[in-house]
């Protein structure tokens, strides 16, 4: 390993999953395969890693979800706990733990992490004016406040965060917030918390950040220097909530850890428990020793919508803390989406790996492949249950699959399975084959270096491509009889190069390669190391690895997702957001909306979801940027006619003056349709 060979020791984390669903193959391409595959490949050079995750178990998200459900929060983690363990378990995630935070020896910990940047000063302490819930007697949650989002006019951003163009939000940023605990508005009441000033860490943290250009991920980078450009503010580190990590001063009773002040702690807590369990010390996974800077490295793997607190918030928590390593890359994905739309656990459209395991069982492999192939490793990417079939039945039965049972097919035919030569030892005989494999080994730990685990497992596929050729090449069922020596030669160096296969297969396809080597009949090697035979070694049976993927199978998965969808649109009603407060026929009047025509419209340069739009208004050409560019092509909408509020205040987004915001109907599924004229009517028409 070349960059990463100067550490003694290896801290891999996968981002905590809430304990309060099940997974899907969203998440298991974002943070968990990619982390997986990496520490397999740490394993198989020897090195020692240790691979931490656990169930984030508090927030707002764990309450909600038990409301909903009549429960308990205690009840709804502990389902989901032991489900998600269980799935991670049969899928073949190989965490060395797999912990939680409503453990003590975590609450433990992120109390001292609280108490010792308190007693250093660090934290500012103020008054702020926080929406609270006059009909529930509560202060609300950041996610028990919905309203609309003043950057792209999503209607159901939340008070953190905007799903729809990815804003960080505070909940008094959103217009019209309402309380997703009595659909009324809530009021502001004045409330004490503790704040962690990100703005004093901004010079440090562009300083550490720049000194990542070209070694992180490209969008990685990107949005964290986007963060920063747009300036860090002070951010509490205190909520008020009735279901989290007490706040250790006597002055915050009935105040909580902010959730981001909690679970990045956790795989420091995990890795405590580890060590606990396995007489080993923590401290050398996690701390400086002796100044050596090079004793530990941390990785963090996550998805993009983690990226701001895993690699600012947590960074200089830790930097406040000042005994911690941090990490040295976050090699974050983007987002799966699911046969053309996203995944969304809201509207139950997504393929949970419990509900795989159970109608697939035995094929964690296939889908370790598919999704390998398919990451989101620098931009989104798509599932489809076609190209499942296509990439099963095109790639790992006939290629993979093939190529391996035709040598083992070749060798029980023509020897028995016996492995006999002149030679004692059988290795690799054919040196242009050997330098060839060379070459992929090289590609292959460079690509794993680098976080291109696509890359890497098509350098895997690409040796068995050569082994297919090079049979096919060889013939030995040809000249087995004109020269036999030729012919076992060739199958023995076909035999090595399986091995070989198998190897570099371990950190890809787990239960695969150990089938290997299980036929081959000798133990799995670490990466790069040898494969040879000994003279008279007997090789085990042939068996399929893999079985072809028939279309019925993936007809039923298809229409299973059809027939959620449609169920999930029959169950939204009333809407999911609650009817507004009344306001005064004068309110209404002061509105202007007129009709308008959409004149040009283009992307907006690194964002998914916006267009720049210019609309004739009948008083005026205005531009608007709006966040529909997910719902409709440019080209696709120019002449449109469209209804649009002329008279809101002008605001910047993304470095573009936007004049207005055309109106949009939302249905059940999250489309979009114009509100529009049913006729066509002169622009500038006052809508009334």
């Amino acid at each position: 390993m070349s960059q990463l060979n100067q550490y003694k020791r290896y801290t891999i984390t996968s981002a905590l999953p809430y304990a309060n669903g099940p997974l899907h193959i969203g998440h298991l391409a974002g943070a968990y395969l990619p982390a997986d595959i990496f520490v397999r490949y740490l394993r198989l050079m020897k090195k020692d890693v240790v691979y931490i995750c656990g169930s984030d178990e508090h927030g707002a998200a764990i309450t909600i979800k038990a409301k909903k459900e009549g429960t308990t929060p205690q009840a709804i983690i502990d389902k989901y706990h032991k489900q998600i363990k269980e799935s991670f378990e049969e899928f073949g995630i190989a965490f060395d733990i797999y912990h939680r935070t409503s453990s003590a020896i975590h609450h433990d910990l992120s109390q001292e992490f609280f108490l010792n940047l308190y007693e250093k000063g660090e934290f500012i302490e103020k008054f702020s004016e926080q929406y609270y819930d006059e009909d529930f007697d509560q202060f609300l949650a950041d996610r028990y406040i919905i309203g609309t989002c003043p950057v792209c006019s999503y209607d159901k951003a939340y008070g953190d965060q905007c799903e729809n163009c990815g804003t960080s939000l505070n909940p008094t940023d959103l217009i019209d917030p309402v309380s997703t605990l009595s659909n009324k508005r809530p009021v502001l009441k004045p409330t004490k918390h503790w704040y962690l000033p990100l703005d004093k860490y901004q010079p440090w943290l562009e300083k550490w950040i720049d000194e990542k250009e070209g070694e992180w991920k490209v969008n990685v980078f990107g949005q964290c220097r986007s963060w920063l450009k747009s300036g860090l503010q002070p951010r509490s580190m205190t909520r008020d909530l009735d279901w989290g990590i007490d706040v250790p001063l006597e002055e915050a009773k009935g105040k909580k850890l902010y959730v981001w002040m909690d679970a990045p702690i956790g795989y420091i807590s995990a890795t405590k428990q580890w060590a606990i369990d396995n007489g080993k010390d923590w401290q050398q996974y996690w701390k400086k020793q002796d100044n050596d800077e090079d004793d530990a490295c941390l990785l963090h793997f996550i998805g993009k919508d983690n990226i701001v607190f895993h690699c600012i918030i947590f960074p200089a928590i830790l930097k406040a803390h000042g005994d911690y390593i941090l990490p040295q890359n976050v090699p974050a994905n983007e987002f799966l989406n699911l046969e053309g739309d996203k995944l969304s656990t809201s509207r139950n459209h997504a393929v949970w790996l419990h509900e795989y395991l159970e109608e697939f069982p035995g094929k964690q492999d296939e889908l370790r492949y598919v999704l390998t192939s398919i990451l989101p490793e620098t931009s989104d990417s798509e599932f489809t249950w076609k190209d499942y079939q296509a990439r099963v039945n095109n790639e790992l039965v006939a290629i993979l699959g093939n190529y391996i049972n035709r040598i083992m097919v070749l060798m029980h035919k023509y020897y028995d399975g016996k492995v006999e030569s002149s030679n004692e030892v059988i290795k690799l005989t054919d040196s242009k084959i050997d330098a060839e494999l060379g070459g992929y080994y090289d590609e292959l730990g460079k690509n794993l270096e680098g976080y291109r685990f696509r890359a890497a497992l098509q350098n895997v596929m690409d040796m068995a491509r050569m082994g297919n050729r090079y049979l096919t090449e060889q013939e030995p069922w040809k000249t087995i009889k004109a020269d036999p020596d030729a012919a076992k030669a060739a199958l023995h160096n076909n035999l090595v190069l399986v091995g070989h296969i198998a190897s570099c297969l371990q950190p890809f396809l787990p239960a695969t390669a150990s089938k290997i080597f299980g036929m081959l009949n000798i133990l799995p090697v670490g990466f790069d190391e040898e494969i040879e035979f000994v003279n008279g070694h007997q090789l085990n049976q042939a068996a399929l690895l893999f079985a072809k993927v028939e279309d019925e199978a993936m007809d039923a998965q298809i229409q299973k997702l059809a027939d959620k969808k449609q169920a999930t649109v029959a169950k939204v009603a009333p809407p999911v957001i609650p009817a507004k407060p009344n306001i005064s026929f004068d309110s209404f009047a002061t509105m202007d909306i007129r009709t308008g025509t959409i004149l040009t419209a283009e992307k907006v340069a690194k964002t998914k979801k916006l267009l720049k739009l210019t609309i004739d208004t009948g008083i005026d050409q205005r531009t608007v940027v709006s966040g529909i560019a997910e719902h409709y092509e440019p080209d696709a909408i120019i002449g449109k006619q469209v209804s649009m509020l002329v008279n809101l205040e002008p605001r910047e987004i993304k470095g573009i003056l936007s004049q207005g915001m055309i109106l949009m109907a939302e249905d059940a599924d999250g489309k979009l349709s114009f509100v529009a004229p049913h006729d066509a009517i002169p622009n500038g028409s006052v809508v009334r």
